[in-house]
């Protein structure tokens, strides 16, 4: 967090001074305030390109064996260019590795761990496992610290959910 903020500074500074150059260029013809106007542009310039580059910046950080399988958009009214275009501010990941794969009464069923990645003023990275039934498409959390069968949080999964999909075909 304190790295963001002083590179917006420094690229504030930056932009500060290349309106500072245009207008000693210029023969002092532009307006003396074009340089702080430089310098706001800069550091939203640097703001901006921070919230749309987190989500691939994550991306390169995580495991080749890791895959997203959702990802969520959002807009925000404090930020009027996300309503053009929404940044992603969350998503989920399974690690392909850390997929179990077993039977249970002649089905499939896979047990494996689901990591959330929301972007926050500091990252927040959640980890929660869970039982995937292949057959029957029922996703069951598990308790984190007993592993023991949360049931009346179960729900069912669609045909074309990218994590059934992941977790039953690719493991």
């Amino acid at each position: 967090m304190i790295w963001h903020l002083i590179a917006a500074v420094f690229a504030g500074l930056a932009a500060a001074g290349v309106g500072l150059l245009l207008r000693t260029l210029s023969g002092k013809r532009l307006p003396k305030w074009i340089v702080p106007v430089c310098g706001g542009l800069g550091m939203i310039s640097y703001q901006i390109h921070m919230e749309y580059s987190w989500f691939e910046h994550k991306q390169q950080q995580l495991p080749d064996t890791a895959e997203v399988i959702s990802s969520d958009t959002s807009q925000q009214v404090w930020r009027p260019w996300t309503f053009i275009f929404p940044v992603t501010t969350k998503f989920s990941v399974v690690d392909s590795e850390n997929i179990q794969l077993g039977s249970s009464d002649d089905e499939r069923v896979a047990q494996f761990i689901l990591y959330q990645f929301e972007r926050h003023y500091t990252d927040v990275i959640t980890h929660h496992p869970y039982v995937l039934n292949c057959d029957s498409r029922e996703l069951i959390p598990l308790e984190p610290e007993t592993r023991e069968p949360q049931i009346d949080r179960m729900r069912t999964l669609r045909d074309t959910s990218p994590l059934l999909t992941h977790v039953c075909d690719n493991a």
